[in-house]
């Protein structure tokens, strides 16, 4: 047990610091601090020493020194249970310390600013600070290390209860206050990698050091013999999978996390109503309805069967209509940004469907505040692929009509709603839509062409008509095969990037063929 009778707070952050300090007071800790902290105290008369009086050596240097001295660290450093540690102390007249507040310099809120100076990013990167921590959390057996307001409460409850704190408590303190310092080094190394010798900045640093907090552990991961767990961003951005509140349903699975997360990063992209139906990674259907029921409806007529045990994303409130028509399918996991009491309660009968909830991000200046990652990357053998994420949004103003045909306004709209889906099919794509709906989804293939044919044989299974329909391809045709075979199939306009040696000869086979032809110049491959 750790008995708590002397307490030294130096925070940055002051949140609910003063409660806090009260409430030691109370239980007669006697508190030491530093300039603004003690001044704070002063000011709303809790007792308080400042460390230049208890060390007896004035803070110097704009404050860059002020808790760097042998009476501090040998407090909070010395080992209780060891005779020649506390001989030691008792020669040099230190005491101990048994609990140390500290929250660090601003470094990360100070970078994430758009005016932020290396000079800005210098002054606050914290010394005094991650020493303390540091040294109580080495010294977790007597010591007590707090870097977070939110650890305030649970341990006044704990010294109110027993007096003391149990080692769990400060066991698991000290892991918390490592994690910080990791966190907090990792964002300066971050930041100053980034720099070049000239005072230039890259967007990749030299070196990027990863922060991930656990989740929850996995039953299993791809496969059953595999073990798995869910971590998330140390800081997710808003309206992200992570931030899910599961209402019912079992625990969610690796396959189901992969699948909702491709589901969830789709849906929300559109701005009308919509549902969007994941298979296995894919999209299996796509819609934009006027209500959640007829998107539902429109996005399960294009795959009836790859949509059985699939994963169901609405980015508008479920209702109790759109719950009864999906209640009538086999759906592995449900997402929407909201579901009424009625939609709730219909759901209650399948107790094993996953019901997710998360809140739509309200969007903002950047990708982040967009619910967007800024940075997407891939695991390979011993390195990791770092790059920009896809977060390209194509205009209609953007679009290069290439053609002798011209597309129509509703074509032209349902070219856009194509190529929006396309960018999260796995490439090769192919997507055939007509009507604000996907009719045929290829998905995948080694060969464009071969994903073409998929397409089309999939919107024939479905029993729906590709005559008139418009097509989009992730990267552009290669040859004209590709053309004639969507042409067969009954396409009437195409979107592709362009690009190709042999544009001209695709662009041909669209004018024999009587397609309407729009290049975007961005490709959106999906691997």
């Amino acid at each position: 047990m750790a008995i708590i009778k002397r307490a030294l707070i130096s925070v940055s952050d002051k949140t609910g610091i003063i409660e806090f300090a009260q409430a030691l007071n109370q239980l007669g800790v006697e508190l030491l601090s530093t300039g603004g902290t003690a001044k704070l105290f002063r000011d709303n008369n809790i007792p308080v020493i400042e460390v230049s009086d208890y060390t007896g050596f004035p803070e110097m240097l704009d404050g860059r020194v002020k808790t760097l001295h042998p009476k501090v660290h040998g407090g909070i450093l010395g080992r209780r249970d060891l005779p020649e540690h506390v001989a030691a102390m008792q020669q040099q007249g230190i005491p101990n310390i048994d609990m140390v507040i500290v929250n660090l310099y601003p470094f990360e809120a100070t970078v994430a600013k758009a005016d932020c100076t290396l000079e800005d990013a210098i002054e606050n990167i914290d010394i005094g600070g991650p020493a303390m921590v540091r040294s109580a959390a080495k010294n977790w057996k007597d010591v007590a290390v707090l870097t977070d307001a939110n650890q305030y409460a649970d341990v006044l409850a704990e010294l109110k209860s027993t007096g003391a704190l149990s080692q769990q408590t400060t066991f698991a303190l000290s892991v918390a206050a490592f994690n910080r310092i990791s966190n907090y080094d990792g964002a300066i190394s971050d930041y100053l990698s980034s720099f070049n010798t000239d005072g230039t900045r890259n967007l990749f640093p030299n070196q990027v050091n990863g922060h991930f907090v656990k989740v929850q552990d996995l039953r299993y991961g791809e496969n059953s013999h595999q073990q798995a767990a869910l971590y998330r961003d140390l800081y997710p951005a808003p309206g992200s999978l992570v931030s899910a509140e599961q209402l019912q349903g079992k625990e969610l699975s690796y396959n189901n996390i992969a699948d909702a997360d491709a589901a969830w990063e789709a849906v929300k992209s559109f701005t009308g109503v919509a549902c969007v139906i994941v298979k296995h990674a894919n999209p299996c259907g796509v819609a934009l309805g006027t209500t959640t029921l007829e998107a539902y409806q429109k996005a399960f007529k294009t795959d009836p069967t790859s949509a059985f045990g699939g994963i169901i994303a609405f980015n508008s409130t479920v209702d109790g209509t759109a719950a009864e028509a999906v209640s009538k399918q086999f759906v592995e996991v449900l997402i929407a940004p909201d579901f009424t009491a009625e939609a709730l309660a219909i759901f209650k009968a399948k107790a094993n469907v996953r019901v997710l909830k998360i809140a739509l991000p309200k969007g903002g200046k950047n990708a982040w505040e967009n619910g967007r990652n800024a940075m997407d990357s891939k695991r390979i053998g011993s390195g990791i692929l770092l790059q920009t994420a896809d977060n390209h949004e194509l205009s209609q103003a953007d679009l290069k009509i290439v053609t002798k045909k011209q597309p129509t306004p509703q074509q032209l709209s349902d070219l856009l709603f194509a190529w929006n889906v396309a960018k999260y099919v796995k490439s090769n794509a192919i997507v055939f839509c007509g009507d604000g709906m996907t009719l045929g989804v290829g998905a995948g293939q080694m060969s464009r062409v071969d994903s073409t044919k998929i397409a089309a044989i999939k919107a024939q299974n479905a029993g729906l008509s590709l005559q008139g329909s418009v097509v989009a391809s992730d990267a552009f045709f290669p040859f004209r095969d590709g053309v004639d075979v969507l042409a067969d199939a009954g396409a009437s306009c195409v979107i592709h990037p362009g690009g190709s040696m042999r544009d001209d000869e695709v662009i041909a086979a669209a004018d024999e063929r009587g397609l309407a032809m729009v290049v975007t110049g961005i490709r959106h491959f999906r691997h």
